[in-house]
């Protein structure tokens, strides 16, 4: 494929963007290369600056479970831009968005919108501190939530992809308040509150891992967490940017039954657009300023378009069987993946969850762990990766990221996929 168009936009990048790149994960230092710069998207497709089609299956890194350019989105956006961008003050919409979340995510009973989903993280970080009056922190390793200072200890995504996962410029007393722990290990929880369990403000995980790729939880794993948090005082939040309405109408929370304290939403709820949102029980969501103490504020918060292009997504995905579909198609991606791979006997497996999906180049049937995560063959998937890519198949430029198919995903785009596999495969023996 001829990418001269990109390259020569990255090199002029270099000159005024730090790395070329406004945001580390669209860098292509886990695959080598250089990155693309693409010039619109179409259904499941994206098209770069040369002309070149791509099959997306990263979905501007998940929101656009609609596929882009989706008719009712953009009907949405066109109305509202009649109307104006923003206005710096309350509107209807944001109170029907609200309504609507509440609806949808069984453990919200009261939500505030702002900006991006590590604004929504921070600001539910402080609301618990603010709430528990205590300092101390879990997360859990590999498990990213924004670039917050006491989050970024041991996170995943794009700190993982360029071997940094800790970041400078972060105070040493921010990490001695976040105590990290191994995901999916039962044992190490029951010993964190064995010891701390008065100090803790909350626990906050990606309920399904999706920036060390997509990791679910192990049976009971957050119910254990439930337990601990409710018998603590501790407040328990689920980071669902990833997953809400991503891999059910109301996220993790719906399929496990587990029920958080606090849920942490990102541009999915925007059709795509910049927003994001935090919500939970009334009495802790009303310690928020102006209702409480904890201060929280943001002048785009809410803003028409993203709402308007939110609300058009959520009135979509909430058709009959559209989750069914969602998940059938993603299954057929992923069974057909592991066939390929084992003709070609190479060592791969796959989790699924709803539209979301990992591969992991490993000899282990399951990946569970941050551990197995660490240990696949990173040389395999770059192989991989440029030869889905020279085949027309935009997959995220990292091993650590999750993969997500979107409705405008069918048998055709699926087809053409598991022939770019065959090929990739292929390549790697």
């Amino acid at each position: 494929m001829n990418r001269s168009q990109s390259q020569a936009l990255y090199e002029s990048a270099l000159q005024y963007i730090p790395g070329g790149v406004n945001s580390p994960v669209r860098a292509f230092k886990g695959v080598g290369g250089n990155p693309l710069f693409f010039e619109s998207g179409e259904g499941a497709y994206l098209i770069d600056v040369d002309g070149n089609r791509y099959i997306d299956y990263v979905g501007a890194w998940g929101p656009l479970i609609l596929g882009h350019r989706h008719e009712k989105v953009i009907a949405a956006l066109q109305t509202q831009l009649e109307k104006g961008i923003g206005y710096g003050a309350s509107t209807e919409a944001e109170v029907e968005i609200a309504k609507k979340i509440c609806s949808m995510v069984h453990s919200v009973e009261k939500v505030r919108l702002v900006t991006s989903g590590t604004e929504a993280t921070m600001s539910a970080i402080r609301l618990a501190r603010g709430y528990t009056g205590r300092d101390k922190i879990v997360k859990f390793e590999g498990c990213y939530h924004g670039h917050v200072d006491s989050l970024l200890v041991k996170a995943g995504s794009g700190a993982l992809t360029l071997g940094e996962p800790d970041s400078s410029g972060v105070p040493q007393a921010y990490s001695e308040l976040t105590h990290v722990l191994p995901y999916n290990d039962k044992g190490a929880v029951e010993e964190y509150f064995s010891e701390h369990a008065s100090e803790t403000a909350c626990v906050i995980i990606e309920p399904i891992a999706g920036n060390m790729n997509c990791i679910p939880p192990i049976p009971d794993y957050l119910d254990l967490l439930r337990e601990k948090c409710t018998d603590s005082g501790a407040l328990l939040i689920f980071d669902e940017v990833m997953t809400g309405f991503r891999v059910a109408p109301g996220g993790v929370q719906q399929i496990t039954g587990v029920l958080p304290d606090i849920t942490t939403l990102g541009k999915v709820i925007g059709g795509g657009l910049p927003i994001g949102a935090f919500g939970g029980k009334k009495e802790i969501m009303e310690q928020i300023a102006p209702s409480g103490s904890v201060y929280q504020a943001g002048t785009l918060s809410g803003s028409p378009l993203a709402v308007a292009a939110g609300l058009a997504m959520l009135e979509t995905i909430s058709e009959p069987n559209f989750y069914n579909e969602l998940q059938l198609k993603a299954r057929t991606l992923v069974e057909g993946l592991k066939e390929r791979a084992k003709a070609a006997d190479v060592p791969f497996t796959t989790n699924q969850v709803g539209g979301m999906f990992g591969c992991f180049f490993s000899e282990e049937e399951k990946i569970t762990t941050f551990e197995q995560v660490m240990a696949c063959n990173m040389e395999h998937f770059q192989i991989y990766f440029h030869s889905m890519l020279e085949n027309g198949v935009y997959l995220a430029p990292s091993a650590y990221e999750a993969g997500f198919v979107s409705s405008a995903h069918g048998d055709e785009q699926i087809e053409k996929t598991l022939d770019a596999a065959e090929k990739a495969f292929a390549a790697i023996k």
